[in-house]
C-alpha cells in the first residue's frame, strides 16, 4: 500500500494495515510493530510517521525538534 526510505531505514505500509520497518533502528525510528490501521507512512532521516485510516498520526524515532509530537493530530487524509 505504502513505501517510503529514510536516510538509514525502509518503512513500508501492507494492504492489511500493518507496518514493517527495516534498517538502523538508533532512535527507534523502526518501532513500528504495534501499528494498526495504517494508510500511509512516510521516513524521516531519523524518524517514522503513520497516518491511521481514522485520520490520526503516529510517531516515532528521534523527536529532539519535536518532530514526533503528533498526539494530538486528527482528522488528517490523503490527498
Amino acid at each position: 500500500m505504502a513505501l517510503d526510505a529514510g536516510s538509514y531505514h525502509t518503512v513500508g505500509a501492507t494492504a492489511s494495515g500493518r507496518v514493517l520497518a527495516v534498517g538502523d533502528n538508533s532512535y527507534g525510528q523502526c518501532e513500528v510493530g504495534d501499528w494498526r490501521d495504517i494508510v500511509a507512512v512516510a521516513a524521516g532521516s531519523t524518524h517514522t510517521l503513520g497516518l491511521r485510516a481514522d485520520g490520526r498520526v503516529v510517531a516515532t524515532g528521534n523527536n529532539d525538534d519535536r518532530q514526533c509530537e503528533v498526539d494530538a493530530w486528527s482528522g488528517i487524509q490523503l490527498p
